[in-house]
């Protein structure tokens, strides 16, 4: 084939694209597509890094043989569960019947409950190793990021981390596999939307991880998402170390949600006083129409954050509630935070935002706004005052 590619010398690229699927976990929009990644290292024995999604086995297998020829795989590591990286291992099994498995305690027992195979493993611990002949592999167990069974394998000749879901990104990899052959730029916002999306929650393990791979050379990270990174590491790790401490950049994202234009009005309003004051990165997200893989990450992105809501049946306008149903559900920390709210005859936005911010024990910046019907020159010097606090908090 000639599609093969040898990152490293004997070590594999064996992934496999894919341009179809419209929603990642049924949830996050592909419009870049996907890549489920696998390698093969070849010594005197084989070992095969992950598999790739089950709708793609076939391309998967061949892309297997194209390289291996009739020789058997003698190891199948396996540092993620998740089926998009998982679902082929049965087939794998199929046509490499003597291979053994390999992963910890975890995996073992989801590959039994998931795929119904019993035998034939190898059960490793962290900071075991596996030698290959030349080439020695070293296990990192990092529960968690984001499943309890994560891992990471390294292989130390090579100084080549395969690090899982960590450090990757959604975006197909169009041509080139690793980082010096293609242009990166289309894949820095799907890094951000790949981490609040999906990993979000875990900034505590992400950083334990972190903290394990600082003592460790690496000279390439190989991803089951995204390209292989080589000349972009530092900013790689930065990243996901930014983000899996909560710490975002000097902006202000405002989510507001508007039946008839009036709270959207506010929301306005504070943006124009936020530029004035200074402030360069101003996103507005209406949540009636972006999409909330695209608010998440912004949200994640930038330090400050303002949600406006109109009431709605004496509760949060729906996509607001939705919205802050996943923000707690990720934890997220360290937010500079104001809100505003608008009613007709009964408000309630405006004190289930008040319940949130306790609930996510933020700080509350300014005087929070509640306009009653139609915005007036009191309301609108309201906003304008939630607007300076929250500019003269990020610009201390």
């Amino acid at each position: 084939m000639s599609n093969i590619t040898e990152i490293r010398p004997n070590i594999f690229y064996v992934g496999v694209n894919d341009r179809t699927k419209h929603l990642f976990e049924g949830l996050w929009p592909l419009p870049l597509g996907v890549s489920y990644n696998s390698y093969i290292i070849k010594d005197e024995k084989i070992a095969l890094i992950d598999t790739v999604d089950f709708c793609y086995t076939e391309l998967y297998l061949s892309k297997i043989r194209a390289i291996l020829g009739n020789h058997p795989i003698d190891y199948l590591i396996v540092n993620h569960m998740e089926p998009d990286h998982s679902a082929s291992i049965r087939a794998i099994r199929e046509y490499y019947p003597q291979v053994k498995i390999v992963g910890n305690s975890k995996t073992i027992g989801m590959i039994e409950g998931f795929y119904g195979i019993c035998d034939n493993f190898c059960e490793i611990k962290d900071g075991d190793t596996l030698s290959l002949g030349n080439k020695n592999l070293k296990f990192y167990m990092t529960p968690m990021v984001h499943w309890p069974e994560t891992m990471m394998t390294y292989c130390v000749e090579d100084k080549t981390l395969f690090s899982g879901d960590a450090f990757g990104c959604f975006g197909t990899i169009d041509g080139g596999i690793i980082d010096t052959e293609m242009n990166t730029e289309r894949y820095w916002n799907e890094m951000y939307r790949y981490y609040s999306n999906i990993v979000g929650k875990y900034g505590n393990p992400v950083q334990t991880a972190l903290k394990k791979l600082r003592g460790i050379d690496i000279g390439m990270i190989c991803t089951t998402h995204g390209p292989v990174w080589q000349k972009e590491i530092d900013k790689v790790i930065s990243i996901y170390d930014r983000l899996s401490r909560y710490e975002g950049e000097n902006g202000v994202v405002i989510v507001y949600g508007s039946m008839y234009g009036n709270t959207e009005r506010m929301a306005e309003i504070i943006a124009h006083e936020l530029a004035l004051k200074g402030i360069k990165n101003i996103i507005l997200h209406n949540v009636s129409k972006s999409d909330m893989s695209y608010i998440l990450s912004d949200v994640f992105k930038y330090k400050g954050l303002i949600i406006g809501s109109p009431t709605y049946t004496n509760e949060l306008f729906p996509n607001i509630e939705s919205f802050i149903s996943k923000i707690e559900t990720r934890d997220l920390k360290n937010r500079v935070f104001g809100y505003f709210g608008s009613y007709t005859w009964a408000g309630a936005a405006v004190k289930r935002l008040t319940a949130f911010a306790d609930r996510m024990k933020w700080e509350v910046t300014g005087a929070p706004v509640e306009m009653k019907q139609g915005i007036t020159p009191d309301k609108e010097n309201e906003c304008r005052a939630l607007a300076d606090a929250i500019a003269m908090k990020l610009n201390l």
